[in-house]
């Protein structure tokens, strides 16, 4: 049996999906603004089953290395195909970025072949005013705004990232099992890159299943083999007897080896809370997603980081 102090790691893995991802570095004249645009532009992007896309902050980017010299925040967003993953990274740039104040949009995949004209595109906001430009090699729109230009990246690269590694927290208590995912979601930020936690705080509390065993209409309902509250009458229940609650770390990521990593840093900032009796997670008996991420290779991965947080 895989243990981590006392918390048992199940032998299992989580089941992980391909999808299209872009990255965007968002900068502004400070951190607060480069943040409540991203903050903005990766709103309501929680799951694919539900929201226009999935998309969260991954860190902070150092004006030392950002094109324009100021404070940015690096952004992912994700989508099944290229066609919608260009529609919604348009939408979500030119509602979130080109309005917020002092903000400008790069692109966060400059070495990448593939990519998508979102910058063109929302230049004809400017509606015939706006103009080409280069900034650090880089080719540019400045589209004119009340402020003064909104500066926008060309075009964006295309990656085909992988979507949905997680790990499932099994704890005695919901203020133990908390405690486990903000400091998963803490270590993650800390330890890990290019990956993002798309769900609010980077924290799911609804994990879901495919499909429903009551409503054949829905796509998804609750994940109730994992449900606490109602451990006494499901049959096949993966609740153990002590644990009460269940927290679920969702890990999209533009390479599976970052996403893998991610899991094991995860999994070792929860174990260290008292209160976690087991580390799981979700799959669908590998029938769905060709990425099987196994909890035992995710620690293998991360043997030699010392997880403080």
């Amino acid at each position: 049996m895989l243990k981590v102090g006392e918390v048992i790691i199940e032998d299992t893995f989580a089941e992980a999906f391909p999808m299209y991802a872009t990255r965007i570095v968002v900068t502004a004249i400070n951190r607060n603004w480069a943040l409540t645009a991203a903050r903005n532009a990766t709103g309501f992007g929680t799951s694919i089953i539900g929201c226009p896309g999935e998309a969260g902050i991954e860190a902070f980017i150092s004006p030392k290395i950002t094109p324009d010299g100021r404070q940015g925040v690096a952004i992912q967003i994700y989508h099944s195909d290229p066609g919608s993953l260009k529609l919604v990274t348009i939408m979500r740039v030119g509602q979130s970025i080109l309005t917020c104040a002092t903000t400008a949009a790069f692109d966060g995949l400059p070495r990448v072949r593939r990519r998508m004209s979102v910058g063109r595109a929302l230049a004809k906001f400017g509606d015939g005013f706006e103009k080409e430009d280069s900034i650090s090699g880089r080719r540019v729109w400045r589209i004119p705004v009340m402020e003064g230009e909104f500066v926008i990246e060309d075009s964006f690269g295309v990656v085909k990232g992988v979507a949905g590694g997680n790990i499932l927290i099994l704890a005695k208590t919901q203020s133990s099992g908390l405690l486990a995912a903000e400091k998963s979601v803490k270590a993650i930020r800390q330890y890990s890159k290019y990956v993002v936690t798309p769900f609010p705080g980077g924290i799911v509390r609804s994990g879901s299943k495919v499909g429903s065993l009551k409503y054949p209409k829905l796509r998804a309902t609750t994940n109730h083999l994992y449900c606490p509250a109602i451990k006494d009458i499901v049959k096949d229940t993966r609740i153990p007897t002590e644990v009460s609650s269940v927290y679920e770390i969702v890990i999209n990521g533009l390479r599976k080896e970052d996403v893998l990593k991610s899991m094991g840093i995860a999994i070792k900032a929860a174990a260290s809370v008292p209160g976690v009796v087991k580390i799981d997670a979700g799959n669908y008996g590998g029938k769905l997603g060709p990425y099987h991420f196994y909890l035992r290779d995710a620690l293998e991965s991360v043997k030699e980081v010392d997880v403080k947080v």
